[in-house]
């Protein structure tokens, strides 16, 4: 099945770029920012009311729009394909954040991308991928790929195994220099990957550890066999964190998450993880202004 049968309905296009706007202290102040913002179908987020802090935003993992199409089982974080949620477009450059189990032998046909940054995890498993580079892997769980679309690109990408599923992270990201030349990077985290501390998987240097993208964005992720609290200075001021628990749970910035559970918070110089045995953590550290 094509892709281009789950995104031609979607309007991610429409909504390329947005900008966080200052929130006065006022109760009176910031409820009139959140009605104008409910009426502004380009705001991606709304503050989190429930818990006072209007530079948050939690996403529960049971709150994520799930679809079954038989071969793919798919949890949307943000609007995509046929899910259209307002409130729900992007966390600044962070476009999409997709939670995919593909099953055996099944997959995506070849299908066209232009100037997104796509970056795929395993999860568990391994993708076949094939694209009109000239480009023919496979990627599998403890490995990190990523697509620079520029221009535009086609490529296929099939679950490996006939019999077992594979379950992956499709993470997008709105670039900062469009039409560039495509480009493909695979790599594999086992050779940078550290236990029990966040390590870099991806950054906006070719020159840094793990992958790169067109982005002043920042990857970590964290696999946890003991308590243990971090504290995760950003990079740029101009800049938000995203963190999905892939598995089990944390207290950031001194809210519970558990295993699927997202947030994002702006407006901040660093954020404090506090994370549980046996747990990974993906940190996304990426500009506010898309």
């Amino acid at each position: 099945m094509k892709r281009s049968k789950f995104i031609k309905k979607s309007l991610f296009g429409i909504f390329a770029g947005i900008t966080i706007p200052s929130f006065a202290t006022s109760k009176e102040k910031i409820s009139e920012t959140i009605v104008t913002l409910k009426n502004n179908i380009g705001f991606n987020h709304m503050p989190n009311i429930e818990d006072k802090n209007i530079n948050t935003v939690i996403h529960r993992a049971h709150t994520r729009n799930s679809a079954d199409f038989g071969w793919l089982k798919v949890n949307h974080t943000f609007s995509f394909a046929n899910y259209y949620n307002p409130e729900r477009m992007n966390f600044g450059a962070l476009r999409v954040l997709n939670d995919d189990t593909i099953l055996g032998g099944k997959g995506f046909s070849t299908h066209p991308h232009e100037n997104m940054e796509i970056i795929t995890i395993p999860l568990d498993g391994s993708l076949k991928h094939k694209d009109n580079m000239g480009n023919g892997s496979i990627i599998e769980d403890g490995d990190i790929q990523v697509m620079s679309a520029g221009k535009g690109i086609q490529h296929s990408e099939y679950n490996a195994n006939e019999k077992l599923e594979a379950k992956v992270l499709q993470i997008w990201l709105h670039p900062n220099k469009k039409n560039v030349a495509p480009r493909y990077q695979q790599l594999s985290l086992k050779d940078i990957s550290k236990k029990n501390v966040f390590y870099q998987i991806l950054s906006p240097s070719k020159n840094d550890q793990g992958v790169w993208i067109h982005q002043n964005s920042w990857f970590l992720l964290g696999e946890f066999s003991v308590d243990k609290t971090t504290n995760y200075k950003l990079h740029s001021k101009m800049n938000g964190v995203y963190a999905f628990v892939i598995e089990g749970k944390a207290n950031i910035n001194g809210h519970d998450l558990n295993k699927r559970d997202g947030i994002g918070i702006w407006e901040i110089d660093s954020i404090n993880i506090s994370n549980s045995i046996n747990s990974k953590i993906l940190l996304m550290e990426v500009p506010m202004i898309a």
